[in-house]
């Protein structure tokens, strides 16, 4: 891979509307660089034989059975409220 030059950092950090420093610059200029060149080795494996995934573990459903249950009784709820009013619990009004 090319080697990402202090200037590509800075145009990119403009068109992402980022401010960096020179300093900042030259510092994510090596750590992509290092990123890009870590990446390129995966272009080394063999995967002729490998079959596309969507998912590196045999899962199927792992979700629960959405099925209703009963919540807390109200009683108990409003044992914690500092107001409540008819069985609600009585908050304190944001919009005028």
């Amino acid at each position: 891979m090319a080697k990402m030059t202090k200037e590509e950092v800075i145009e990119v950090a403009h068109l992402a509307r980022l401010a960096i420093t020179d300093e900042e610059a030259v510092h994510f200029a090596e750590q992509l660089e290092a990123i890009t060149n870590a990446m390129e080795l995966l272009n080394e494996l063999d995967t002729d034989n490998v079959e596309p995934t969507t998912h590196v573990l045999p899962m199927v459903n792992v979700l629960r059975e959405d099925k209703a249950e009963p919540g807390l009784p109200r009683e108990t709820v409003l044992k914690n409220v500092k107001e409540h009013i008819a069985g609600q619990v009585k908050v304190p009004t944001i919009l005028e």
